[in-house]
């Protein structure tokens, strides 16, 4: 039987956001790192569930305000991070963090590097009263994913694709 773990993004307020079970593939230098193949799911809060066309990875990085979901191809999305909250171990089986809004995306079709969603950050921080060190660190992770990413310095390299192997053709 697989490792699952439950993966709990949640809102500054504490809803559930997106959620859903992987398998642990092991751990590096750079962190934890679970899988997915094609064809599994995940859900928006207590939404239905949503079915992920492509094999992916989440890398949880050890004391860093930002977790990475590395996709197989054809998607177009190469690399997705979400800006959030230091990874928060509850047991073996379950990880929670808090989703802060900012992303940065590698595309797969012409390498280019973006932050996404600044004004759904700026809007949270009013509505859900941000403190001064979480804007300070979240606007920091963005400015080194950004540069990160864009030079694909590890774990933003090849540090992925043997992970990605370990899921990549798997079947739900």
């Amino acid at each position: 039987m697989p490792d699952l773990v439950s993966v709990n993004y949640r809102k500054y307020d504490g809803s559930l956001h997106w959620n859903l079970r992987m398998r642990r593939l092991g751990e590096d230098d750079h962190g934890v790192w679970l899988g997915l193949p094609g064809g599994a799911v995940m859900r928006k809060g207590y939404g239905p569930m949503v079915p992920i066309a492509c094999a992916h990875v989440i890398l949880l990085p050890r004391d860093a305000w930002w977790t990475a979901a590395f996709n197989a191809p054809p998607r177009e999305t190469e690399i997705y991070c979400d800006i959030a909250t230091p990874a928060e171990w509850l047991s073996s089986h379950e990880v929670s963090m808090v989703d802060l809004d900012l992303d940065v995306i590698r595309k797969r079709t012409d390498g280019s590097t973006l932050m996404d969603d600044e004004d759904e950050f700026a809007e949270h921080q009013v509505r859900y009263g941000y403190p001064a060190d979480v804007i300070a660190a979240a606007e920091a992770a963005g400015r080194w994913l950004m540069d990160a990413v864009d030079r694909r310095a590890e774990p933003f390299g090849d540090a992925s694709k043997a992970w990605l192997g370990m899921v990549d053709g798997e079947r739900p």
